[in-house]
């Protein structure tokens, strides 16, 4: 706990931040509940709705209080919208940035520091506006590099007016804030080109909640009974999306296919789980098992089951930067060997020497790195596991995460 004197009041702004019960949770709610049992007075500002919320809450007014687990959120209502690509979303996005500004004045004593976290850029401005008018410093949180994602992973043109107008913003938040952190390590690089001052940059990776992956809930026996018993076990647990390269996955699964014991476990859903069932269908591929999406506090309980765990991402100039995915902290900790689909820079697998890392977008070498994880002794694979969960425990605990936004707060 720290020191009564260094009590802050710290504001986290993040549009699509949700609860355990709401959604996925994640970084800013974690760090929220990490920050609150240090002594700090925290207020998570989150959107009502989002399209990664599974259960929304219910909100009556424009502004909604929840006390949970030492600090207070603060529910902004906004309107539903279909999915990810729907122009509701889009308008949710003004709403937000516009709602901000509300907030001056409401729920108690003025924040010391607002924190605002990407990847949405339109709110920067209202919690902008709010550290203007409270007097509070202003930390920008990047956890995604917008709007170049939306050029490269998207397809827009530099020369849309909406990315004209994401990109004023972004250069404005590197100017501003006082402070800018990332879960990206190598960011620093692109902020200080877009004209950041290089002193403001911390790296602030995402992490776990020791308590949750520590203390996992238990599979449910129908989800237990779809993972083979025996054999080697190559396992995927999250979003099922052409970002994550579940093609690459299911293609080393087709050049495998003559293996009777390797096994694929797809666990998630998303716009392509469709597309790659069908693929799976077409190319006979006795090997690969899909399994709907779980709860996250069961997921310690899933990757149990799997001799390694697998991650991949498109081979874009975007992951120059870093890669800042949550399910990496979660795989390594685990205690099994990542094998991972990845070009760019900065990954904590090949920094702990826990798995192998293989050049996006090629399955040959993706297989091969499975078949060179299968042939290991079970000590070699304990081995390599248990470096990546030291690794994992010693950088990725939201409670270390915390200590160190603490000193920057």
């Amino acid at each position: 706990m720290s020191h009564p004197m260094n009590k802050k009041t710290v504001w986290i702004i993040n549009q699509d931040a949700s609860t355990p019960e709401t959604g996925y949770a994640g970084r800013s709610y974690y760090l929220s509940q990490a920050l609150s049992r240090k002594g700090h007075n925290v207020k998570l500002v989150v959107a009502s709705y989002h399209h990664l919320m599974h259960s929304p809450p219910e909100c009556s007014g424009l502004y909604s209080e929840e006390v949970r687990d030492g600090f207070q959120i603060i529910w902004v209502k906004v309107g539903r919208y279909k999915d990810a690509s729907s122009k509701g979303r889009v308008l949710n996005w003004f709403r937000f940035a516009w709602l901000l500004r509300g907030l001056v004045g409401q729920f108690g004593e003025k924040p010391d520091s607002v924190i605002y976290s990407s990847p949405s850029l339109l709110g920067y401005v209202g919690a902008e506006y709010l550290s203007r008018k409270t007097g509070a410093r202003l930390i920008f949180d990047v956890r995604d590099i917008w709007p170049l994602t939306l050029v490269h992973l998207g397809g827009y043109s530099i020369h849309h007016p909406f990315i004209k107008l994401l990109q004023w913003i972004e250069d404005r938040a590197y100017k501003n804030s006082d402070i800018v952190i990332s879960n990206l390590s190598n960011s620093v690089e692109h902020m200080c080109a877009r004209g950041m001052d290089r002193k403001k940059f911390h790296w602030v990776p995402n992490g776990f909640s020791l308590d949750e992956v520590s203390f996992p809930s238990p599979l449910s026996i129908d989800i237990k009974d779809q993972i083979p018993k025996s054999g080697f076990v190559v396992g995927y647990a999250g979003s099922v999306g052409l970002a994550n390269a579940n093609n690459i996955l299911l293609e080393a699964a087709k050049a495998l296919k003559s293996y009777g014991d390797i096994y694929f476990v797809i666990v998630g859903d998303g716009a392509e789980k469709k597309i790659l069932s069908e693929f799976a269908r077409k190319e006979k591929l006795s090997n690969v098992i899909f399994i709907d999406s779980i709860p996250k506090k069961q997921i310690q309980s899933l990757l149990s089951f799997f001799s390694c765990c697998y991650f991949g991402v498109r081979d874009e100039p975007i992951y120059q930067f870093g890669i800042g995915a949550n399910k990496i902290p979660e795989y390594m900790f685990s205690g099994r060997p990542v094998v991972m689909s990845y070009s760019g820079r900065g990954d904590p697998v090949s920094k702990a020497g826990s798995g192998i890392v293989v050049p996006a977008g090629d399955h040959l070498n993706l297989a091969d790195a499975i078949l060179t994880l299968y042939s290991l002794s079970d000590n070699e694979m304990a081995e390599m596991g248990e470096c990546g969960k030291k690794f994992a425990t010693e950088n990725f605990d939201y409670d270390c995460i915390a200590s160190q936004l603490e000193e920057l707060l």
